[in-house]
């Protein structure tokens, strides 16, 4: 048994109990012994069909719902990459002697990916246990060690139920954060004859969404601002503090002597307001009559800067801590380099290169990698490039903001 050129058959066949392998597209692609046999299904019936083809709900029961939160739980699975566990689900199974008839049953239900070199999932393993004796032992004179492991199965129901009810309100909440991030982030206007591209994408799934932001303003002369920042937190209120911060630094980027000294406003400014403690940003001036990019961090990840002979700067001399991370006030600081006609700025937030368990240095690695590999792309499309490059397929656990500019 392989997938994607990996063989899971020893792993398979080492688990215990009801154990059975799913394609992303939610069909059986094993099942083992085990499974069979509780479940009353051959191999033949099962392999290579679609889950809830072989186990629909009880068309006689109005109320059932085990093939739409069976469903539910390998989606998230799908989205996150990570293990989902239902708590006890009533999932009743027509009786193959008795077509027609359906058997009340009752299973405790793991959900796990499989993920394969490029970190997409591959296979889903289903892991079920059945407890039907459990819970209808419930309220009857059995043993009392029977009586407690269905009333704890009982109040594992309850708490799934509860569960539901948080991820479902946890689900408006992130729908209206995501509102007020996009009504707060500008869109993209006329900078000169310059092209550009800005990009924002939310992390699947999670709350940990709607502190990062973007900003692109017009200077004196030839020259244009551009910025990025990362609010610590997420949620509502990294969308109120990222609003409040980007039009601050907005404001003092078009007055600042340059991006050092805005930054030092933006700080002073970030003591006063809540949440906004380690936030990091990064701002720019790219000045097209020197042809040079002055450029001051504030903690972020470096600026990329693609030139047209294909090699990668990163912009990392003048790096500083996140705002709010000095008790005293100290001057930031403040670097020049050059450019050529052609090249590209890249500005972007953490999402975008950093993975957990991973050196940062791997992620700036992948990023130049992609930047040489789409080297003379346009902005339009080499955002869309980046973002599918190096974003994860599943369980991207951060936003990402992305701003582009042809020089």
């Amino acid at each position: 048994m392989a997938e994607a050129g990996i063989d899971y058959s020893a792993v398979f066949q080492a688990l215990p109990g009801m154990v059975a392998l799913l394609t992303p597209e939610m069909a059986y692609a094993d099942v083992n012994q085990e499974f069979l046999r509780i479940s009353g299904r051959t191999r033949e019936l099962m392999v290579g069909r679609y889950v809830f083809d072989v186990f629909p709900d009880n068309p006689g029961d109005p109320a059932a719902s085990g093939a739409r939160n069976l469903r539910a739980s390998l989606q998230r699975v799908l989205a996150t990459g990570e293990r989902d566990s239902m708590a006890l689900q009533r999932y009743d199974v027509e009786s193959l002697e008795r077509p027609g008839e359906w058997e009340e049953r009752y299973w405790s239900t793991v959900n796990a990916p499989v993920l394969g070199p490029d970190g997409q999932v591959v296979l889903l393993v289903h892991r079920v246990e059945e407890v039907t004796e459990l819970i209808k032992a419930r309220g009857t004179r059995g043993s009392r060690t029977q009586v407690l492991e269905a009333e704890l199965y009982a109040r594992a129901r309850e708490l799934q139920e509860g569960n539901e009810r948080l991820r479902a309100a946890h689900a408006r909440e992130r729908e209206v954060a995501l509102a007020l991030q996009d009504a707060m982030l500008p869109a993209l206007g006329p900078i000169g004859h310059h092209r550009a591209a800005v990009r924002y994408q939310p992390a699947v799934g999670s709350l940990n969404v709607c502190g990062d932001w973007y900003d692109l303003v017009d200077l004196p002369g030839d020259r244009i601002g551009v910025a990025v920042g990362d609010v610590v937190g997420h949620g509502l209120q990294a969308a109120g503090v990222m609003g409040l911060l980007r039009s601050a630094l907005s404001a003092a980027s078009r007055v600042a002597e340059g991006p050092a000294q805005a930054l030092e406003v933006l700080g002073l400014y970030a003591r006063s307001v809540e949440g906004a403690e380690n936030t990091t940003a990064v701002e720019t001036c790219v000045d097209w009559d020197t042809h040079t990019i002055t450029y001051s961090s504030a903690g972020h990840p470096p600026p990329a800067l693609l030139h047209v002979d294909g090699t990668v700067e990163f912009l990392d001399q003048a790096t500083d801590p996140p705002l709010g991370a000095r008790p005293e006030h100290i001057a930031r600081p403040q670097a020049t380099t050059t450019f050529t006609e052609g090249d590209t700025l890249v500005l972007y937030t953490d999402g975008l290169i950093e993975r957990r368990h991973e050196d940062i240095d791997t992620g700036l690695g992948r990023l130049a990698d992609s930047l040489v590999h789409h080297l003379g792309t346009a902005p339009e499309a080499l955002a869309d490039a980046l973002l599918l490059d190096l974003l994860p397929t599943v369980g991207t656990t951060d936003d990402t903001a992305l701003v582009i500019v042809q020089l």
